[in-house]
């Protein structure tokens, strides 16, 4: 099992959330990073503009290619996100669990070593991350989720 950040925006993530999360896609150049990917694998979801995690995924298929409009880019109009997987969700944050990443800088492996400068390791669509790192995010994602459960 591998663990992944998927680096997109609130809409995105929305726009997924709405399918039901039952696939993601990736930018055209994210082909041999999204290739890897595996039933089983975990996707975290880091929301740009906010600096967040919104939650977390499971990989149900291979990728595959389609080029079916569904998700938006703010810096290519058009783009279409062709590398997909099938997914299911594990856990998704609402807008105000969402968990803040600067918290999570100094602790993470792909994050500490760069300092002030953590949200470099955050560019570019698609990451690779530690089990450390996942185990990190998981368990607060799942404390997070938690909260929400007992105060409803």
């Amino acid at each position: 099992m591998a663990y992944w950040i998927v680096v997109g925006s609130p809409e995105n993530y929305e726009i997924a959330r709405g399918r039901g999360f039952d696939m993601f896609g990736f930018k055209s150049t994210r082909r041999r990073e999204s290739a890897e990917m595996r039933p089983g694998d975990r996707l975290v979801f880091y929301l740009t503009g906010v600096m967040k995690f919104g939650g977390i995924a499971e990989v149900t298929s291979t990728v595959y290619e389609d080029h079916a409009p569904v998700f938006k880019s703010e810096k290519k109009p058009g783009e279409d996100y062709p590398f997909r997987v099938r997914t299911k969700p594990v856990r998704l944050l609402e807008r105000d669990q969402w968990l803040d990443v600067k918290a999570y800088a100094p602790q993470l492996e792909m994050t500490r070593a760069r300092g002030e400068h953590w949200r470099l390791a955050f560019q570019g669509n698609l990451h690779k991350i530690s089990d450390a790192d996942y185990a990190l995010i998981g368990a607060d994602v799942e404390a997070a989720a938690k909260v929400r459960a007992k105060g409803a």
